[in-house]
């Protein structure tokens, strides 16, 4: 009889992200999407792919910004 036993199913923990975009954007997204025949959803996971999956545990430490990378438009004397 343990045969016909079911697996159990994992639980899968989500995080809901929201962002806001214009009336504009909103609407060249949607017929994107229209044409490609693909969903907003689907898109938009496409897109961020590399940055959600390659990054779970650990950033590699050349990725972190220094000091000098955020003085673009320093004035030199």
């Amino acid at each position: 009889m343990g045969k016909n036993k079911k697996r159990k199913c994992r639980n899968y923990h989500y995080h809901a992200i929201t962002f806001k975009l214009s009336a504009g954007q909103y609407r060249s997204l949607r017929n994107y999407c229209k044409a490609r025949k693909t969903t907003p959803i689907k898109l938009i996971k496409k897109n961020i792919a590399r940055f959600i999956t390659a990054y779970e545990y650990e950033v590699p430490q050349e990725l972190y910004l220094t000091e000098n990378q955020l003085n673009l438009f320093e004035e030199s004397l």
